[in-house]
Formats: structure tokens, sequence, C-alpha cells
């Protein structure tokens, strides 16, 4: 858990959740959005890629379609570099 601040709290639920793209794995992060009353999934390997759901599995399921539209985009628009999957490190930090 991280508090962000006496009104934010961000709970990170799992960080080595590995979703398969073909050929190519990518290290998601699920957190739970108390106000969304969901899952919020986010691709830190891929910019800007992300998605959400209200439960664990629709988060999951809709991460993989928004990962396969942004390999198809980039696809499109320029080269995908060979994907070398990167180590993520999760901190705590109280202020």
């Amino acid at each position: 858990m991280i508090k962000i601040n006496k009104f934010l709290t961000v709970t990170i639920i799992m960080i080595n959740y590995l979703i398969y793209e073909g050929k190519m794995k990518f290290k998601v992060i699920i957190t739970y959005d108390p106000d969304y009353e969901g899952y919020v999934v986010d691709v830190p390997e891929l910019e800007g890629c992300m998605s959400q759901g209200k439960t664990m599995d629709e988060a999951l399921a809709n991460i993989k379609d928004a990962i396969s539209g942004w390999l198809a985009v980039e696809k499109k628009y320029r080269p995908l570099e060979n994907h070398e999957p990167r180590e993520i490190f999760l901190g705590e930090v109280t202020v």
C-alpha cells in the first residue's frame, strides 16, 4: 500500500503478471482505484498503454486488447524494436 497523501492511498495488487501477446511478454502494474471501484492496469514498457475494469479479470482482458491496439499502431507507423522485458522496481516512500 502506498499512501500518497491523507486522501489518496494506492494499493499495488500485483506487479509480475505476464501478458502474452504472440511471443512477447509484458509486465503490468495493477492498482485498485477506490473512486472507480475497479482496477487500473498500466504497461510501463508501452508508453501510454493503460486500461481498466471493474474486476481484475475484466481489467486483464481489457489490457490485452489495449496492448494489441498499441502494437498495431506502433507497427503501422514505426517498426517495434526488439522487445526486451525490463526490470521494474516497486518501492514505498512515506512522506
